[in-house]
């Protein structure tokens, strides 16, 4: 995979992370600068540091501008990497937690809402800037972009990694947050959103315990809850995903490597 590797050979700007589909690219231009990415505009925090990142299909080339303070402008071409994702067949879960019932869809629509609410707020504060860690030990049991087909039905494809531990296996923040979300929900069971700022927020799913609260400052390394299997869950595992907006990316790609 092509990887930007920190630099200021451009012009002032500094980039890290991997040019593949499914990353977060974190950036810094001299501050009071203005940056976009083909053509749409990127938010900057006063310190000039900025986030991007290429959705799990995103196509292969990409133009990033920004201009100084004094109206000057750079553009720079980035090329993302293709990636080949697994297929998954899962069985034996419980009909209603792959077609559910009418009579949860309320539920579900509110739970939607929830989410979509704890990651509204875009803050300047830059915890994301950080060297992240696993949240949880163990083996990787799945992984981004697998298309999974549950009871023989295909379902959209896997946004998150998969760590398979026993019930109450701790899991801990791996980047310092802001609590925005810690509650239960229908198809993720117990849930935490922590906000790591500029627009980036970790979820971690099926929790057996949460223990944190809302507004919490959670420092990296801190126990926020233990593994479960609540929710739409075969089995005990915590499953992590990090978001940009809207946009899901691959966790996987901001720790370091394991089999």
């Amino acid at each position: 995979m092509g990887k930007a590797q920190a630099s200021e050979d451009d012009e002032g700007l500094m980039l890290n992370g991997e040019l593949t589909q499914g990353s977060l690219i974190r950036g810094q231009v001299a501050p009071g600068s203005t940056v976009t990415l083909n053509g749409k505009p990127v938010k900057v925090n006063p310190q000039g540091k900025f986030v991007i990142g290429f959705a799990r299909e995103a196509e292969p080339a990409h133009v990033l501008t920004w201009t100084d303070e004094q109206g000057q402008r750079f553009e720079k071409r980035l090329s993302v990497t293709s990636r080949e994702y697994d297929i998954q067949r899962i069985d034996g879960i419980e009909p209603k937690m792959v077609t559910p019932p009418p009579e949860v869809t309320e539920r579900i629509q509110n739970d939607s809402a929830k989410v979509s609410q704890a990651r509204a707020k875009v803050r300047d504060y830059d915890a994301v800037f950080t060297r992240f860690i696993w949240p949880a030990e163990g083996p990787i049991t799945g992984v981004y972009g697998s298309q999974r087909i549950l009871n023989g039905e295909p379902r959209w494809p896997h946004y998150g990694v998969d760590v398979g531990s026993p019930k109450g296996t701790p899991v801990v923040a791996p980047a310092q947050g802001y609590v925005t979300l810690a509650d239960d929900l229908y198809y993720s069971g117990n849930t935490i959103i922590l906000d790591h700022g500029m627009g980036v927020f970790s979820t971690f799913l099926h929790l057996n315990e949460m223990q944190v609260k809302v507004g919490e400052l959670i420092e990296q390394g801190r126990q926020i809850g233990t593994i479960g299997s609540t929710g739409r869950s075969t089995g005990p595992h915590l499953d992590w995903r990090i978001n940009l907006g809207k946009m899901r990316l691959d966790p996987a790609l901001l720790v370091p490597r394991r089999n």
